[in-house]
């Protein structure tokens, strides 16, 4: 557990404000109550650092630590604590609000903290979770595109390893377009692809109805939105992770991971290296 203080600050969070009690080993007790949105959350900094306060304590609430950690986390040291083991430490009175509690166990040094990764780490954690929910979403955009296309009995997954690759786009906008079979093949570019003419006129022997364009090309509209979302945030994760060069270079060491992989994989061991980690 943490060493004894001589004056410290319990914050009990809420989603609209925040209640805090200062406790000094002296028994000096002041409490106040701030919103939480930046100007007061900034007046709530002023008044702990005003108040010398050596630590604030708060609950894993959420995510609403997280505005006042980043406030505070470059004045006054932080302590972000489980809220479980907060509610069941034993010894509480029944009429000692929660942000009192918090303070008395932060100034007795019976809050054990959670790790948390330095703002670097959490950008970069965010960035390449952020970048996972983009692939997943185009993921489903394509599975959509799959479904019309079987349902019309167009087998074009059957004949080509990636439907949505350049020459697979190419056929998907001539589908949409209404172009005939001939005209789509003719103007394929890709030798491989074009020695598979007869399983491909096989596969395209049906067309798509009026509500099926409109919504494959929505999909495929959604899945072009999202690349560039990707492509952006592929940008923001390089800047990043060279400051962590030497570990994405022996992630990348691994067969069959690539940049974005070993981004990510670096990015989980780190948020992984503690055994106790907010999230």
């Amino acid at each position: 557990m943490e060493k004894q203080r001589n004056k410290v600050c319990g914050a009990d969070i809420h989603k609209r404000f925040l209640v805090a009690t200062i406790l000094s080993r002296d028994g000096c007790k002041i409490k106040d109550r701030f919103g939480m949105n930046v100007e007061d959350l900034l007046k709530f900094k002023d008044w702990v650092i005003r108040n010398d306060c050596e630590e604030v304590a708060v609950e894993s609430t959420g995510i609403y630590w997280i505005p006042i950690y980043t406030i505070l986390e470059d004045k006054v040291r932080v302590i972000i604590a489980n809220a479980h083991k907060i509610k069941h430490t034993p010894g509480r009175k029944t009429d000692v609000s929660d942000s009192e509690w918090i303070a008395e166990l932060c100034l007795n040094g019976m809050i054990e903290p959670s790790r948390i990764f330095p703002k670097h780490d959490r950008e970069l954690r965010s960035l390449t979770r952020a970048r996972e929910g983009y692939v997943n979403n185009r993921t489903q955009m394509k599975n959509r595109i799959h479904k019309e296309l079987e349902s019309s009995c167009i087998k074009l997954s059957s004949v080509l390893a990636d439907v949505f690759g350049k020459s697979g786009r190419h056929i998907l906008d001539c589908l949409l377009e209404g172009k005939s079979v001939d005209e789509t093949l003719s103007e394929i570019k890709s030798k491989r692809i074009r020695n598979k003419d007869a399983l491909l006129r096989e596969a395209l022997s049906n067309s798509l109805n009026t509500t099926q364009c409109i919504l494959i090309r929505t999909y495929l509209d959604m899945i072009d939105s999202i690349q560039i979302k990707i492509e952006e945030l592929d940008r923001q994760i390089m800047s990043k992770i060279m400051r962590r060069k030497d570990e994405l270079a022996i992630a990348m060491s691994i067969p069959g991971i690539g940049f974005v992989s070993g981004a990510a994989a670096c990015s989980l061991l780190w948020t992984h290296s503690i055994g106790l980690s907010i999230r």
